[in-house]
């Protein structure tokens, strides 16, 4: 078939002057940021059961019974109890997971007694997928919480600064402020765009910011190392025009490589239930603007901070290896 395969159709050689918009880019990148932060504050985080607290118990029915998780989430989920996670786990007596034992979490709303909401939530439970066995009731309180969310930001702040020390090691001092640009970007407007949808944050969260990082750096070295490469050729042109030549020559990967991650976490989002849906949006929307911030972040930052192009000369030559000859 013509056209096929689809491919095809991406131009083979593009010629856009990303650097001639890149100062709009910024007034809206910051614009958002700033908009992203006050967001996380006023009126804040969506906190999950991982990081407000709530109450965990254990639901089992007999072995070679399977216990619906979609039934119980939805049993629960109708009570109004904010966050609910259901979860198959191993049954204790002979350790195997046959779909008959789950672990619910949930959580329990301010002015209502713990021993009230865990009736309630047994009732449902019970209407809706029969008799089942209840026990290992537990209540994660807001100090555990606290150190739980302290827990994840630490985790975030620290992969922000070891990506920024490898690009650093790997590049120059320049290509690493337009890392660590891009990054900061990437996990702020990831955090607005959490807060805008009203998602629950959770430690899945923190795990899917996690892993834009992680897709961030990872397409912002591609395009570093062909802008390290074209320096060392076109020793003449003009930053600018470097650049922008960069640019266009990973532009192609970079649309296949997003495309194809963002197809995959569609269907994810989809099919893959309520328990995944906040994760997957919220990596999703991440790899988009990864996607964006490589271009339109990282790459104008070295533009605006310099190359020192003896030092790109210096870093390409290559390393003699052998005795030195004796005189």
């Amino acid at each position: 078939m013509r056209g096929w395969p689809l491919i095809k159709l991406l131009p083979q050689k593009t010629n856009f002057s990303f650097v001639k918009y890149a100062p709009y880019a910024g007034v809206l990148s910051v614009i958002l940021c700033v908009a992203s932060i006050v967001g996380c504050f006023y009126p804040g985080l969506n906190m999950g059961i991982d990081f407000r607290g709530g109450a965990s118990m254990e639901v089992s029915k007999p072995a070679g019974q399977v216990i619906s998780l979609d039934g119980v989430r939805g049993a629960v989920g109708e009570l109004g109890l904010g966050d609910v996670q259901v979860q198959g786990i191993a049954r204790r007596d002979n350790n195997a997971n046959d779909g008959s034992t789950a672990i619910l979490r949930f959580q329990v709303p301010e002015g209502r007694g713990q021993t009230q909401v865990v009736q309630q939530v047994e009732g449902a439970i019970t209407r809706t997928v029969g008799e089942v066995t209840y026990s290992g009731v537990s209540v994660v309180g807001s100090k555990v919480s606290g150190e739980l969310f302290t827990s994840g930001l630490l985790a975030l702040g620290l992969a922000v600064v070891l990506m920024f020390a490898y690009i650093w090691f790997r590049f120059e001092r320049q290509f690493g402020f337009g890392a660590i640009a891009g990054l900061v970007h990437d996990v702020v407007l990831t955090f607005g765009l959490i807060v805008l949808m009203r998602l629950e944050f959770s430690l899945n969260m923190v795990a899917a910011i996690l892993t834009v990082i992680g897709y961030s750096m990872n397409d912002t070295v591609v395009v570093f190392d062909r802008l390290r490469e074209n320096l060392r050729k076109y020793k003449s042109m003009p930053l600018r025009e470097v650049i922008d030549l960069s640019l266009n020559e990973t532009l192609s990967r970079t649309i296949i490589t997003g495309v194809t991650a963002v197809g995959v976490l569609a269907i994810l989002a989809i099919f893959g239930g309520e328990a995944l849906f906040g994760f997957s949006i919220a990596l999703m929307l991440g790899i988009i603007i990864g996607t964006y911030s490589s271009i339109y972040v990282g790459a104008p930052i070295i533009l605006l901070w310099g190359v020192k192009r003896g030092q790109v000369e210096e870093d390409a030559k290559p390393v003699k290896l052998g005795m030195a000859s004796r005189p």
